[in-house]
């Protein structure tokens, strides 16, 4: 199994960002997708998750109405398209996969946002 993210970096605030969540060698449909962010020096919480089939998606309050959380099981691939960034985005974005007891995370990709 790999799970990949991509597309971090460093932006403005007001920025944006779209990050990218690769699945290979699991039934990427089976699984929820989740986004989590770790601040430094923080823990990891979550900011987005979406249902296997797209029809349900929840989001942490601090982004709710910035970031949209979408996937596309035909490319076995999840979005996290992020507007409005702010320092206090910054972090090391995570993207998770659950399907009954069985998790998978990547290995991050860092968001810094600053002028």
């Amino acid at each position: 199994v790999q799970v990949v993210e991509s597309g971090g970096g460093l932006v403005q605030p007001g920025g944006s960002l779209r990050l990218s969540c690769a699945a290979s060698g699991v039934t990427f449909r089976w699984y929820v997708m989740s986004w989590y962010r770790q601040p430094p020096g923080k823990e990891r919480d979550l900011v987005a998750s979406i249902s296997t089939v797209a029809d349900s998606t929840n989001y942490a309050a601090s982004v709710k109405g910035r970031f949209t959380i979408s996937r596309d099981n035909d490319k076995d691939t999840a979005y996290l398209q992020m507007n409005s960034l702010q320092p206090e985005d910054t972090a090391v974005y995570y993207c998770q996969l659950n399907w009954r007891a069985t998790t998978y995370w990547g290995p991050g990709t860092q968001v810094a946002v600053s002028s």
